[in-house]
């Protein structure tokens, strides 16, 4: 069960990290989505750490 946790956790991290890349990819990215995505992506770092 904690496998699972931490798999989903992961491909949690790295949806929001290619959401934070999009975002910063396009010729207007909106700063305040980066920020709010960069905060959750912490929130599930930190998650991770606590395992």
């Amino acid at each position: 069960m904690q496998t699972a946790h931490i798999s989903a956790l992961e491909a949690k991290h790295a949806s929001l990290d290619r959401k934070i890349a999009d975002e910063q990819a396009r010729p207007l990215p909106d700063r305040m989505m980066i920020a709010e995505l960069k905060r959750r992506k912490l929130r599930v770092k930190e998650e991770l750490t606590l395992l």
